[in-house]
């Protein structure tokens, strides 16, 4: 977990309480594979990734991803952060293969996504996607038997379903796994149900896990659980993960880097101590302020203007019309002009430590970045 050493403003919003030394632990006897990967590089890479979606009553067609690059390493845990309707979960479903993008790629173990049956199901093998809603992404219907065995038998993985099915359970905290096998999704707690999604994604061995929201519907008791399970797995089985998340707190306690997500870009990208307690992007900076922090001696920078608007991206800097910094600036700042008229470059998925999409970044550069 990185910089357990340091202490954001607004970290207890996480929920997760002292995680710090939390991690590792015994693990499970387990029949699911893990699977031989290599040290380090990319397991998982979106390349100019665009997903446009037709206009509806009069408006115009929105750009929820405009132009993507991100990279998930061999046992990284990326969080992607940003304000509702950024188009964090639309970028979440293509990574898992749900939705085709416009343009660009997803890339897996270096090699292109493609969009054949056949493909999806031996690419759904490896990365699997944890909804927000457990109770909605359980069928009311299937007991937990059936709800974590239903992965293995659509891919033919019948041999030792049973045993499987326990390792499953068991690697995502429910033991003993016989206590809980017969029992339907109304008899268990919300955490139970998280639970039971995970060992159903776990059930297929994969390599990653895209997590969008995962703990958002969860009591806050339980918040600090189920990040400790992501952490135990990674830790235990080498899995990467990319966690979608509105919360800071939950970037603090549980990622290595984190991504900020403003309308279907990304802004700034870094480690999560550079971003988290040394953000540059107005943006960043407008996040965090919000957070409760007995230290700070001004009103939280609440930002101006209108949610953003997919359908209707500005000209210039996407952000400029809600900026305090461009706001800041003297009448007559050749730079003004810049942020209103002229685009900032899409940030690459590596580069530094950290990366940041500003015209306005302290060097003014327009794609500042850190050695």
């Amino acid at each position: 977990m990185a910089a357990a050493d340091d202490d954001p403003p607004g970290s207890a919003g996480a929920g997760a309480g002292d995680l710090a030394g939390t991690r590792g632990g015994p693990a499970a006897a387990s029949i699911v594979p893990a699977q031989t990967r290599p040290a380090a590089g990319n397991v998982l890479e979106v390349r100019d990734l665009t997903v446009v979606f037709p206009g509806r009553r009069g408006r115009g067609p929105a750009r929820a991803v405009d132009g993507v690059n991100l990279a998930v390493d061999h046992g990284e845990i990326v969080a992607l952060i940003g304000e509702s309707g950024c188009g964090k979960s639309t970028l979440a479903r293509s990574l898992a293969g749900l939705i085709s993008p416009t343009g660009g790629e997803v890339r897996y173990e270096d090699k292109p996504l493609r969009y054949s049956a056949a493909a999806l199901r031996e690419y759904r093998r490896h990365v699997q996607l944890v909804l927000q809603d457990p109770a909605g992404a359980l069928n009311p219907r299937q007991n937990v038997f059936d709800a974590v065995a239903e992965g293995p038998r659509l891919h033919g993985l019948r041999r030792d379903l049973a045993a499987r099915v326990d390792s499953a359970l068991s690697r995502s905290g429910l033991r003993p796994p016989g206590q809980f096998v017969a029992r339907y999704p109304h008899e268990l707690s919300g955490g139970q149900q998280q639970r039971v999604v995970i060992a159903g994604a776990l059930a297929l061995g994969p390599s990653v896990l895209v997590a969008d929201e995962p703990v958002s519907s969860l009591d806050a008791s339980v918040r600090g659980e189920i990040l400790k399970l992501i952490l135990d797995l990674r830790d235990q089985l080498g899995l990467s993960a990319l966690i979608v998340s509105h919360d800071l707190g939950v970037a603090w306690n549980i990622a290595d880097r984190v991504a900020v997500m403003y309308l279907g870009r990304i802004v700034e990208v870094g480690t999560v101590a550079d971003v988290l307690l040394r953000p540059e992007h107005p943006y960043t900076r407008a996040l965090i302020s919000v957070l409760p922090d007995s230290r700070r001696d001004r009103p939280p920078a609440a930002l101006p203007g209108e949610p953003p608007d997919p359908t209707a991206i500005p000209p210039g800097c996407r952000f400029h019309p809600r900026c305090p910094r461009l706001a800041a600036l003297a009448p007559g700042d050749p730079r003004a002009r810049l942020c209103r008229e002229s685009d900032v470059p899409v940030l690459p998925p590596r580069g530094g430590s950290r990366l940041v999409a500003c015209h306005l970044a302290e060097d003014a550069d327009p794609m500042r970045e850190e050695r």
